[in-house]
């Protein structure tokens, strides 16, 4: 081989070894220059890792003290598919520990593009510490609660649902999300290579929500409930709703809906069944609304209980023909009689005499379309016409409470301040929070406090011996109003088959205590407020009577 051949292969071989050298400093320039920042995370990603600590959700509690919603301690189970060298085998591994299909988890496993899935959530814990004693490399576990209900089907409606996520979705849960959510801490940790956690390097605790206690008793709710159930069953009813209500404080003690569910099983209960029918539905009321047209006339002096009216069968009111309940002739009553025998011509010639403007500003007054401002969420505020837009027959229909929609709790609170000497308390259902002061509420006179008593005392007439004797409770004075009322057809008229049967009351009547109010939506083979919801009234208010220790005001009457 000649000199020259040698020294071109070596010159030729030099070029290489330079041309190699310069493209691995460029290569080298490269990566610490321009991929240096992004390959530092990169690396940092692979060895640490920051985990969100999710906040113990507060827990809510009755008056009493009595747990109705709280967090119970579960495992959460995640994975760094990147780390994971088999997905095949862990999903194996995992599925077979916690009960789930590998062929689940497999896909999320095998996702190398991603740095964090969930194996699963909110795992029972016991299972969740026999997967982690495999110590398999990229699987991660952290503690999570789960929110339960330990009444079950008391208060259901009420309370609601928090999710998954421990985000409220329905109910209390919702309207207190952000007082109970509290605020999740963060945790990095430093990872081996396996993708085993060695130690903490900074930690942000998590701030722990704070607890609620409501003016709901569960002893009186469940009795309400159970109650309503009784009587959904003995009249083939679409649904009931009852309210107990401390008239004084504007204090929810019961709003009980049958049918109800288990609360822990929110998810899976169809829609209608979880609505709150006591503060989100709106009916026509029937007869108990007339205690406002009674009401106003006796404020603007215009009669007096002992006022007394001629009064035929039937009444023309424009191009409508309006009669009573019960057949019958021409016959003088007192406003007090027209009232305890729910007259419908009594209730209209009593509001032809108050005129539609007045009436339209005493159903103003009495807080009818408008909410209530109940601490819940969705109130409806009801549906109340314009005076500007009635026609000539509204004059006929809405003193005896059709052509009107309220809601039960709008109901409860307006026999509630007539229980409470002519003072409107806005209703309420939390008591307080944890920490904090109770709630301020809004109060003002709607009666006179003469106006108020005179009420009552004419309301008592409809339980001694007008529509309401089935809501007596022996031992005790109660006044109260019947209502039945036809439910619209949805084509302009109503139905001649489906009624909603009610009573509203307070007992004892002398000193009320409580209010309360019993609503039975499309009851069968009877259809009077006085036969269908008096007596359930009787029986929720004979319990919460008893329980609460509240003395006899009419011994006399106790069998």
């Amino acid at each position: 081989m000649s000199r020259r051949l040698v020294n071109r292969r070596v010159r030729l071989l030099l070029a290489v070894l330079l041309l190699a050298f310069a493209g691995t400093l460029a290569r080298a320039v490269w990566l610490q220059g321009v991929r240096a920042a992004s390959l530092s995370r990169m690396a940092m990603s692979q060895h640490r890792e920051t985990v969100e600590i999710p906040a113990g959700r507060g827990t809510i509690y009755d008056r009493t003290g009595v747990q109705l919603a709280i967090g119970e301690q579960d495992t959460t189970v995640y994975a760094d598919p990147r780390q994971i060298r088999d997905p095949h085998a862990v999903a194996v591994t995992a599925g077979r520990a916690l009960g789930i299909p590998p062929a689940t988890l497999y896909p999320e496993l095998a996702d190398r593009s991603r740095g964090f899935v969930y194996v699963a959530r909110k795992a029972d814990p016991a299972k969740a510490s026999a997967l982690a004693k495999e110590g398999i490399s990229g699987l991660g576990f952290y503690p999570e609660e789960r929110r339960t209900y330990p009444q079950g089907t008391v208060a259901a409606q009420v309370l609601g649902y928090a999710g998954v996520d421990n985000h409220g979705l329905a109910g209390l849960e919702l309207q207190l999300d952000k007082t109970l959510s509290g605020t999740p801490g963060r945790e990095t940790i430093v990872k081996d290579p396996f993708g085993r956690a060695i130690d903490v390097v900074s930690q942000t605790p998590e701030r722990e929500g704070r607890n609620v206690f409501l003016t709901l008793d569960h002893t009186i709710q469940a009795n309400a409930e159970l109650v309503l159930r009784k009587t959904v069953a003995q009249w083939g009813a679409k649904s009931a709703t009852a309210i107990v209500l401390d008239p004084h404080t504007g204090s929810v003690l019961a709003m009980a809906v049958e049918p109800g569910y288990d609360a822990n099983r929110f998810p899976s209960v169809p829609p209608r069944l979880q609505n709150n029918h006591a503060v989100l539905d709106v009916y026509e009321p029937g007869s108990t609304f007339k205690l406002v047209t009674v009401a106003g006339v006796l404020s603007e002096g215009l009669v007096t209980p002992s006022t007394a009216f001629t009064l035929p069968y039937s009444i023309q009111v424009a191009d409508r023909t309006i009669h009573d309940a019960e057949k019958r002739g021409t016959e003088r009553l007192t406003v007090a009689q027209i009232l305890s025998h729910s007259s419908n011509v009594g209730a209209i010639t009593l509001a032809e005499k108050l005129g539609k403007e007045q009436l339209g500003s005493w159903i103003t007054r009495f807080g009818f379309g408008q909410p209530t401002g109940i601490d819940f969420p969705g109130e409806s505020q009801g549906i109340v016409l314009p005076v500007d837009q009635w026609s000539g027959s509204t004059i006929g229909n809405v003193p005896i409470g059709q052509g009107i929609g309220v809601t039960p709790i709008q109901m409860a609170s307006v026999y509630g301040a007539v229980a409470n000497g002519g003072v409107w308390v806005e209703p309420h259902l939390v008591d307080h929070v944890s920490g904090g002061a109770r709630p301020v509420l809004r109060r003002h006179r709607i009666v006179a406090t003469r106006i108020a008593g005179e009420l009552k005392t004419m309301l008592q007439d409809v339980v001694s011996e007008g529509t309401g004797t089935l809501a007596a409770v022996p031992g005790y004075t109660v006044a109260g109003k019947t209502g039945t009322a036809q439910k619209p057809d949805g084509h302009g008229g109503y139905s001649s088959s489906r009624y909603v049967a009610s009573f509203v009351g307070m007992v004892p009547a002398t000193r009320p205590r409580l209010v309360i109010l019993v609503m039975v939506d499309e009851p069968r083979g009877a259809i009077w407020g006085g036969v269908v919801a008096a007596p359930a009234f009787s029986q929720i208010a004979q319990f919460d009577l008893q329980y609460l220790e509240v003395p006899p005001d009419a011994p006399a009457t106790a069998k």
